[in-house]
């Protein structure tokens, strides 16, 4: 896949698994208007890939990304524009969880506030001992709302109300303890454990993946018994897919499945 831009670099492998890499490192890859265009275009783009199976969202440089980009916004200070730029960013990070396939945040430096949200919005999510994780806008007066959406799904409700109303960092190691993070370890091992991630996930089928991916999503927004409905169809679909078939076949055999 060739490059949107310079802002975001973008290449898809022969196993189908797309990265995604920040590159504005002299700005800390700040969230500019022509990165979340460039990220809403590739994300586009993949999600009609059928061959795609796993994407990783990275960083060049010091800083996986420090949220939006402060000048952008002070230099054009009208409620509509803001409005337009958090619904831009908003849907960005929405596609993320609508794409068909896991979503893995591989985070080096700092991710602050729309940073942080980005890694939060991710299905998973693994760091360096050096990076550290803040929604910090409240420092700045402003109190990181639409971070608060993703940050709220995946950590406790106090542990991430003092997040947004300290503005403080937390490190790598709490960010796992709290949930922001499945994984902390050394900057050394960051490669590799990620790589361990997606060849676990290319070691299953995608339609599976596709399916509990969706539902997974759904199913946390509606009371448990819509829940429990919603994943009873799912389940029933999925096992008479012809992989879930061939699956539970293989283990009866006791052998390999043959996808």
């Amino acid at each position: 896949m060739p490059s949107h831009e310079s802002v975001l670099l973008s290449s898809i492998d022969n196993r189908g698994v797309a990265t995604l890499t920040l590159n504005r490192p002299d700005a800390f890859n700040a969230m500019s208007e022509a990165l979340l265009d460039a990220l809403a275009a590739t994300i586009a783009q993949l999600a009609s890939d059928p061959t795609l199976r796993a994407v990783v969202i990275e960083a060049k440089g010091k800083a996986f990304c420090a949220g939006h980009d402060l000048k952008e916004m002070r230099a054009q200070p009208s409620e509509a524009y803001y409005r337009d730029l958090f619904t831009r960013c908003s849907a960005v990070m929405m596609s993320l969880q609508k794409l068909p396939v896991p979503v893995i945040a591989k985070v080096q430096g700092v991710a602050t506030a729309a940073g942080c949200q980005l890694v939060a919005q991710c299905d998973l999510a693994v760091a360096s001992h050096d990076a550290s994780f803040a929604v910090s806008g409240v420092n700045l007066g402003l109190f990181c709302s639409t971070p608060s959406v993703a940050l709220t799904r995946n950590l406790s409700r106090k542990a991430a109300f003092e997040m947004l109303a300290t503005g403080a960092f937390i490190s790598a190691t709490q960010a796992v303890e709290k949930g922001l993070l499945n994984y902390a370890v050394a900057a050394d091992e960051l490669d590799n454990k990620v790589a361990t991630l997606v060849d676990n996930i290319l070691e299953k089928p995608r339609v599976a993946l596709q399916m509990g991916k969706a539902l997974f999503y759904r199913q946390l927004e509606t009371g448990m018994s819509a829940a429990y409905n919603d994943a009873t169809s799912t389940m029933a679909c999925n096992m008479m897919d012809d992989v879930a078939l061939e699956g539970v076949q293989a283990f009866i055999d006791k052998r390999s499945p043959n996808w």
